[in-house]
């Protein structure tokens, strides 16, 4: 497996963790609907949370966070959507995106709560 991927999935572990950490119930993890996928689904009070986690070992590029286009965007919107009707699901919905940069071997999370909306695109 190619280092970017065992990055991300480090990554992804990293984020359900600190989510459980904080009160988060983890629902799902690598969802997938066809060819889109959501990292992360969990659920906090009566809210679902749909997170989307970026996780880089270098911000040479750009920050994790600056990943999340407006296209993927859209694809979450859409595997989201997919979700709430297989599961028929009638709560409010949340797009979170947590950021995590693998610094000296040490993982510094940011978490972005409602980080874009749905209704925006």
């Amino acid at each position: 497996m190619a280092q970017h991927n065992i990055t991300g999935i480090n990554g992804e572990k990293q984020a359900a963790k600190f989510l459980s950490d904080n009160g988060y119930i983890i629902l799902e993890t690598n969802w997938r609907h066809r060819k889109k996928e959501i990292d992360i689904i969990a659920k906090i009070d009566k809210l679902i949370v749909i997170v989307e986690v970026k996780t880089r070992s270098s911000e040479y590029f750009e920050n994790p966070k600056e990943a999340v286009t407006k296209k993927k965007q859209k694809f979450i919107i859409e595997a989201a959507d997919a979700y709430a009707q297989e599961f028929d699901i009638d709560l409010e919905f949340r797009f979170d995106i947590i950021s995590i940069l693998l610094k000296n071997n040490k993982y510094e999370i940011e978490h972005i709560i409602d980080a874009f909306q749905a209704s925006l695109l």
